[in-house]
């Protein structure tokens, strides 16, 4: 995977295309397919809806993918959605996203698998680290870094110590931990039909008697029961845009970014398909509703055909997968701030490339200190969960940029034209309108902290929006 060419930004386009493949593969298979099916299943009671959900889920991701793809092959430049929002509804609307993304939604979402990782390495190695790193006595205040932010912390500063190499290195080590994390779901799925007892007449049944604990009664049943799981499933499939920043570092963008976003999301569709599939034949819909808080479908069903070693193997697994998603997070996320940071809409000391390997070192190591914060301060997931509403309005408002452009440039080059169009994109904006106004009236609390977030970003506009004209023409 040699370096080859440049781009105005002074990035070097050396990211072909199985290592796209691999950043977007990556932040998708994160956690949720081995957590989720329990709580969907709790939502719509039985495993045919729940395969329904994950399919309507993958059509509904792929069909943006389409609009993506046109838009990001047209204009190649890092920074991704931010860029394209920029261009289609001006300042504002791309600072708000990129506000969005680095003040909570990446850095939170980094935080979270960095603190998974370690809670799974603690499981694997039994319990090896429990207790306290630090302690000390502040004014009358206990304070304490335990062992697992201490390797969580390990694990965001290691993964940002490899972005910080070139964006070559970043593909390559995408690749091995995609590769792995894709060896490892088809091995659960192929071992619980070839190994475990089983029965496909679980398919038939409901969900009738199952605990499901934690999961709130108005989330069960009915259209907002199918919201919810709809919900978690679309939290699986999230970084299926992932590779989108990284346009600018793409070796041939116009033929690679749409393969590597159609690609990538047919490859994780069938994966999810398949495990679920194989969750169903080893369990009943009540155990697969029953399963403890503490463990995970892919652990029980492991249970069935490793015996006690399960606990161990689903571990290693899950800490794999949290490991390679927050490695492709970081490399592409880096890419937002800095291209922000271009324009004087950020630090400008974020918009440095590294003269020695070609990468915006600074905006990782940015982007990296404040996930640390997150990580440590414990907050990451309250965030990340009022994030969701605000991401899925972004998603929804960059692929109706597919639109504007069609209308604002209709002589540029377009190396992909966007399937379907302009039906397939109408519904996928249209889908996620929905979602946005099915989560102000199923959990308005977030919802309305979700736009919270984005508001808190006015003052910085505000001010940097006074400063020094961009450093590059818009």
């Amino acid at each position: 995977m040699s370096q080859t060419g440049s781009s105005p930004s002074g990035l070097v386009r050396g990211l072909g295309l199985w290592g796209a493949i691999a950043v977007n593969v990556a932040n998708m298979i994160g956690t949720g397919v081995f957590l989720k099916t329990r709580v969907m299943t709790c939502n719509v009671g039985s495993p045919v809806l729940v395969l329904a959900v994950w399919l309507a889920a993958g059509l509904l991701t792929l069909a943006g993918t389409f609009s993506y793809a046109e838009v990001a092959a047209m204009i190649p430049e890092a920074g991704g959605d931010y860029v394209f929002l920029r261009r289609a509804y001006g300042r504002l609307t791309g600072f708000l996203y990129g506000w969005t993304t680095f003040a909570i939604y990446k850095t939170g979402s980094q935080a979270a698998l960095a603190v998974g990782f370690a809670i799974f390495l603690n499981v694997a190695t039994g319990g090896l680290l429990e207790g306290d790193a630090l302690a000390a006595t502040l004014f009358g205040a206990r304070l304490h870094l335990s062992w697992l932010a201490v390797a969580a912390l390990a694990a965001i500063w290691a993964v940002a110590a490899i972005n910080c190499r070139s964006v070559a290195t970043g593909g390559r080590t995408a690749i091995v931990l995609t590769s792995a994390k894709v060896v490892l779901l088809a091995a659960l799925a192929v071992g619980a039909f070839a190994l475990a007892t089983g029965h496909f007449g679980h398919f038939a049944l409901p969900a009738t008697g199952a605990s499901c604990e934690g999961v709130e009664p108005s989330a069960r049943g009915g259209i907002a029961g199918f919201g919810a799981a709809m919900l978690g499933a679309l939290w699986a499939f999230d970084g299926w845009s992932n590779v989108t920043p990284l346009a600018g570092e793409i070796r041939d963008p116009a033929r690679d970014l749409p393969r590597a976003f159609l690609g990538g999301m047919l490859a994780v569709g069938a994966l999810y398909l398949a495990v679920n599939l194989a969750y169903f034949y080893v369990l009943t819909p009540a155990e697969v509703g029953s399963v403890s808080l503490t463990s995970s479908v892919a652990t029980e069903v492991m249970r069935r055909f490793v015996g006690p070693a399960a606990v161990t193997l689903a571990a290693v697994a899950l800490m794999l997968s949290a490991f390679g998603s927050l490695q492709a997070s970081v490399l592409s996320g880096a890419r937002i701030p800095f291209a922000m940071a271009r324009e004087g809409l950020f630090f400008r000391a974020l918009a440095e490339v590294s003269p020695h390997t070609h990468v915006p070192a600074r905006s990782v190591l940015a982007q990296a200190a404040w996930a640390s914060v997150l990580a440590v301060s414990g907050s990451y997931d309250t965030l990340t969960d009022s994030a969701i509403f605000a991401v899925w309005l972004f998603y929804g408002l960059t692929a109706s940029t597919l639109f504007v452009f069609r209308r604002s440039m209709p002589d540029a080059a377009r190396p992909y034209r966007a399937f379907g169009y302009p039906l397939v994109p109408a519904a996928f904006v249209l889908v996620t309108l929905c979602l946005i106004a099915n989560t102000f009236v199923a959990t308005p609390r977030l919802a309305l902290a979700g736009v919270a977030i984005m508001l808190a970003g006015l003052p910085f506009y505000l001010y940097w929006s006074r400063q020094t004209p961009p450093l590059t023409p818009r």
